[in-house]
């Protein structure tokens, strides 16, 4: 949990768990470990889950078989980072529903994330060909960062502009940033990562908590540049 800790920049909680040994790290484990899957951390899909949801759709599924219980369930293991679990349950919403944009947009964006990219290509870019404002922009963010991982960095570069000019995700703009430096653009990486930094003093907690590791991202970005 100590290494956990410091990886994470946690440096409070490093500091209580060197101090206090078992109790500490236990707490660590519930309060902050436990609670941020490393497979999805900072790719969440839009919308709150619940852990103790996952019985009551099963019990939905077993009795009623529905195309949307399946995919809720698999909205639930993705986010929870169990990614191979996450994809049977599209799968089967799929073939129930095969049509339906929202499980087909998550389906490719677990395989994205585990880094399928040709499986998942098709699936993304049918869904924003469909509704480039699905899911507030994820799925959007989710095809440049597709297209990114794959080398079309013009292609990506046009999807993450696309998402910044309507949202303010810390998600878009680092890496909307990370493209900007690869060209040399200092100016304009800047001016992104220093936007990310100013918002998140102002944002809920619930959001800071969410964006914490973009947010970490471009501070330590800066000070490279800087």
């Amino acid at each position: 949990m100590l290494i956990d800790a410091i990886r994470r920049r946690e440096w409070i909680w490093a500091l209580f768990i060197f101090v206090g040994f078992g109790f500490s790290a236990l707490f660590y484990y519930f309060a902050v470990y436990r609670a941020a899957p490393s497979a999805t951390r900072g790719f969440e899909l839009p919308g709150a889950h619940d852990r103790r949801r996952i019985k009551q759709l099963q019990a939905q599924i077993h009795h009623l078989d529905k195309a949307h219980h399946h995919s809720q369930l698999g909205d639930i293991y993705f986010q929870h980072g169990k990614l191979q679990m996450a994809e049977r349950c599209y799968r089967a919403a799929l073939e129930r529903d095969a049509l339906d944009i929202d499980t087909r947009a998550h389906l490719g964006q677990c395989l994205l994330r585990q880094k399928r990219l040709a499986e998942a290509r098709p699936l993304l870019e049918g869904v924003i060909a469909e509704n480039p404002k699905h899911d507030y922009g994820y799925s959007l963010m989710a095809t440049a960062e597709m297209l990114t991982a794959l080398g079309e960095k013009e292609a990506a570069l046009r999807l993450w502009k696309q998402v910044t000019e309507t949202h303010c995700y810390p998600r878009a703009k680092v890496q909307l940033a990370e493209l900007y430096l690869t060209d040399n653009q200092a100016d304009l990486t800047r001016t992104e990562l220093k936007e990310v930094i100013a918002d998140d003093v102002h944002a809920p907690t619930f959001q800071r908590k969410r964006d914490r590791i973009w947010v970490r991202r471009a501070k330590a970005m800066l000070r490279k540049l800087e």
